[in-house]
């Protein structure tokens, strides 16, 4: 739609002007200008408003891979390989978390399989301590360590030797008070400990070991 504008018309006054020529005296008056409309259009201004995201539960884990790396004269029983897991970091941007649910990060290895044929190594072998990078207010806290098969369990009640087959790196505090889904970012990352056999056969090998973050309900 066009739009067309009027402005009023205004005068403009010039001073006068006084000097002394001759023994004259000049004035000089200036004329009376009037503005003119020539032409106007208009400029159409739109904008779109998109829906407000709820946001989102969301996992990420820092790029990189780890080598683990054998640790000199840890026992006569076994050999021993450590590492540190990256960075895994839970993200909650929703404005409002469901009532009644908790979430948490797994970590479960597969075999460790040899690039020349070895025998593999089964996940139960690989252990890990959690640590909580992130200074939280107890709304979440790091898994509970998990030992390898080689280990003693030093959980009388839940054996807890038992490997990566599955167990929390990082959960919701379910026994605090103020355990509650809630906005925020959170990090932990893992001392990796694998143990084999002195008869282990030599030769490198690989592993994948995948984070799941689950939400679940009380």
């Amino acid at each position: 739609m066009e739009t067309r504008m009027i402005r009023n018309a205004r005068t403009r006054a010039v001073p006068a002007s006084v000097g002394l020529l001759g023994g004259l005296v000049i004035v000089g008056v200036g004329g009376v200008a009037v503005a003119e409309e020539t032409g106007s259009d208009g400029v159409e201004v739109g904008v779109t408003i998109q829906e407000r995201q709820a946001g989102a539960l969301s996992l990420s884990v820092a790029a990189g891979d780890e080598t683990l790396v054998e640790v000199d004269g840890a026992s006569d029983d076994y050999r021993e390989f450590t590492g540190v897991l990256p960075d895994v970091t839970v993200t909650d941007t929703r404005s409002a978390a469901p009532e009644g649910v908790y979430w948490y990060v797994t970590g479960q290895a597969s075999d460790f399989v040899g690039t020349t044929g070895q025998d593999p190594i089964t996940p139960d072998h690989l252990g890990w301590a959690p640590t909580l990078v992130t200074e939280g207010n107890g709304e979440v806290a790091e898994g509970e360590e998990v030992l390898t098969s080689i280990d003693e369990s030093t959980n009388p009640s839940v054996p807890n030797n038992v490997g990566l087959a599955g167990e929390e790196l990082l959960q919701l505090a379910l026994d605090s008070e103020d355990a509650r889904a809630a906005n925020g970012t959170w990090t932990a990352n893992a001392a990796l400990t694998l143990k084999t056999p002195n008869d282990v056969e030599p030769g490198s090998y690989s592993s994948t070991l995948t984070l799941t973050l689950f939400e679940d309900t009380y």
